[in-house]
């Protein structure tokens, strides 16, 4: 992530807007994100005393098992307690313009007029772990606007869709019955991030032996943690008929309380801030360093090891 030159920008004007309600100044601040304006520094420090009071949910699973549906079920099922909701679906890119392939905004269009939701999809960009690399700032300019939950849902690809525990406060992992999800969720290491599993299009034969086999899977524990665990809860839902889903907002308060009450979400928010700022720091360092082309020759002549390369780039001692 390279800063890009960008025009003047009206950062606090567009802060302002975005803390009073506004979709477009929402929008426009996310845009800024995706597009790594060079304003975006500027953006983050006028973000940062807003922050910090979203309840981020990531829900995950692969293809299939109805993510876009469950997803705004929950939009639904939180508006009726009268929360702002934010959606961000991550989408896979178009190898053409790069942008949003499926645009999930398409499928939750019963919000569309509703004030009170906010939905964006974001390309992945190339970007593996189900996420988008501007995912992270996006959340923050959510959160600053002032939306109670933000629901992230990840782009589908399977197995490798774990990045979302890292933002997460809560990650909600998606099966569904005559799919084999129950051998993929222990194959993936999928009960490692789950704190809640859903079974969803638990009308269909299977759903009650996935069920099993899951809390099965999670009786067994880690044998690797001391002190409290958290037991992921199993939820049977029927998200195309809003079956259920009061049972997934019961779990993720009593998830949320869980968290609050043994330091944990705490300590979450801390590592993801920690992973944020790594991430930064590691693309500046990178873009600071420009083409390493020259040192790759040398390495591949035998003149230099991997090694001597980089202590040489990182030292800026070329020449040697």
């Amino acid at each position: 992530m390279s800063l890009a030159v960008a025009t003047a920008v009206d950062v606090a004007g567009l802060v302002d807007r975005a803390r009073d309600g506004e979709p477009r100044a929402v929008a426009r601040l996310i845009s800024l994100v995706e597009q790594a304006s060079s304003a975006l520094p500027e953006v983050a420090a006028a973000l940062a005393p807003y922050t910090g009071n979203a309840q981020v949910i990531g829900l995950t699973g692969a293809p299939g098992v109805g993510k876009s549906t469950s997803t705004n079920a929950l939009v639904r099922a939180f508006r009726a307690e009268g929360k702002r909701v934010a959606v961000i679906a991550v989408d896979p890119s178009s190898p053409f313009s790069g942008g949003a392939l499926l645009g999930d905004r398409v499928r939750m269009g019963d919000h569309a007029t509703d004030p009170g939701v906010f939905i964006r999809s974001m390309a992945t960009r190339g970007h593996l772990g189900g996420l988008s690399w501007a995912t992270p700032q996006a959340l923050r300019v959510l959160d600053a606007a002032g939306f109670d939950v933000i629901l992230v849902e990840t782009v589908g690809v399977g197995q490798s869709e774990v990045e979302i525990v890292a933002l997460a406060d809560t990650t909600i992992v998606l099966l569904a019955p005559g799919m084999g999800d129950g051998i993929q969720a222990a194959k993936a290491g999928i009960l490692e991030i789950a704190d809640v599993f859903v079974v969803n299009k638990a009308d269909r034969d299977g759903a009650d032996q996935t069920a099993r086999d899951l809390k099965y899977m999670i009786s067994l524990g880690r044998r690797d943690r001391s002190g409290p665990v958290w037991r992921p809860p199993v939820v049977k839902t029927v998200a195309a008929r809003m079956e259920g889903l009061d049972r997934v907002v019961e779990a993720i308060a009593e998830h949320q309380s869980w968290m609050a009450s043994h330091g944990e979400l705490a300590e979450r928010r801390l590592r993801r801030a920690g992973a944020e700022i790594e991430a930064i720091a590691v693309d500046r360092v990178r873009t600071r360093f420009g083409p390493v082309d020259h040192l790759a020759k040398r390495v591949v002549s035998g003149e230099l090891d991997p090694f001597a390369a980089a202590e040489l780039l990182i030292s800026g001692n070329l020449r040697s």
